[in-house]
């Protein structure tokens, strides 16, 4: 009988790149920005309100500082969403618009999001201390403790949670006056703590009248409201917003601007009524949007800083 050759193994083949794999490979990166929420970063433009809130005769002063502060928010504000993803994952998941959130969806892992929030934390806490702002730095630091204090436990407790989503806001804007070494009179912190509880209040109630039964579920301390005591509050609110923009006008402006500064109540009070008919028709919309996308309501706030410029010019 004639020997048979010997069988030698097929040589093992490099697997070829499939569509899925570069699909994924593309993917994380935007899983990554998406998790990151640049549509909640216009929020950190909070920081440039005391500089412009100073400024003297057209001179502001302290805004190159005031920029890096943003970029020190806005790292600081993308940990936290990252960290409150991973925390709220299960959560998101049985909400009907976050449940498609990378983390919730499982396009972004765990492990990846935490890692991504320690390093934003220490490039944001490295940007404060580049520019020896120790002010910016207790500020950014106050920011991360609060929030991942609301993400672990206070963001059950009514009432509290709101004031914890508030102080977000005014330690942004106080943040910015640290970095322009600007000292922020008492109706400016007023004005914007007013605004900021505003923002919170609304966010509660466009969850609780867009979620309706299932809003406990989602987030447990929306059983403790009711629609109509989160309306009482957001417009008692706004009263008090326009009463603090009058003070500020006549007690803390400048002599020769304070004609202009108080007009400036005439288009914020335009921007009241605006929002609060927009969140009382909005369901799961995002308060931010409402603010920075109707285009009425973008009237009234160029309106509003035309009239403000001109009372410092």
């Amino acid at each position: 009988m004639t020997a048979q050759p010997p069988v030698l193994p097929a040589p093992e083949l490099e697997p070829v790149p499939t569509a899925a794999a570069a699909t994924r490979a593309i993917g994380w990166p935007r899983a990554v920005l998406r998790t990151s929420r640049p549509r909640q970063w216009p929020k950190n433009l909070l920081v440039f309100a005391a500089p412009v809130a100073a400024a003297d005769r057209g001179r502001i002063v302290g805004m190159d500082y005031a920029l890096l502060a943003f970029v020190v928010f806005t790292l600081a504000s993308c940990a936290v969403y990252f960290v409150n993803d991973v925390v709220d994952a299960e959560r998101d998941r049985r909400h009907p618009a976050k449940r498609t959130r990378p983390v919730a969806a499982g396009d972004l892992t765990e492990r990846h999001a935490l890692l991504l929030a320690v390093a934003c934390m220490v490039l944001a806490e490295a940007g404060a201390v580049a520019i020896s702002s120790a002010g910016l730095a207790a500020c950014v630091t106050g920011y991360l403790a609060l929030s991942f204090l609301y993400s672990s436990t206070l963001k059950h407790l009514p009432v509290l949670e709101l004031t914890m989503v508030a102080s977000g806001f005014v330690l942004r804007a106080l943040g910015g006056a640290a970095a322009a070494k600007v000292e922020p009179s008492g109706w400016f912190v007023l004005v914007c703590s007013l605004g900021a509880l505003l923002v919170a209040i609304s966010k509660r109630y466009t969850e609780l009248s867009g979620l309706g039964a299932a809003a406990v579920s989602h987030r447990p301390c929306l059983g403790r409201y009711t629609l109509g005591g989160l309306r009482t509050a957001q417009r008692t609110i706004s009263v008090a917003m326009i009463a603090a923009c009058l003070g500020w006008a006549v007690l803390n402006g400048s002599p020769w601007g304070v004609g202009c500064h108080l007009l400036t109540v005439l288009p914020l009070a335009a921007a009241l009524l605006r929002f609060d008919w927009l969140t009382g028709r909005a369901a799961l919309s995002r308060v931010e949007d409402l603010i920075t996308r109707d285009r009425v309501m973008l009237l009234c706030e160029l309106v509003w800083l035309l009239l403000f410029t001109a009372g410092t010019a």
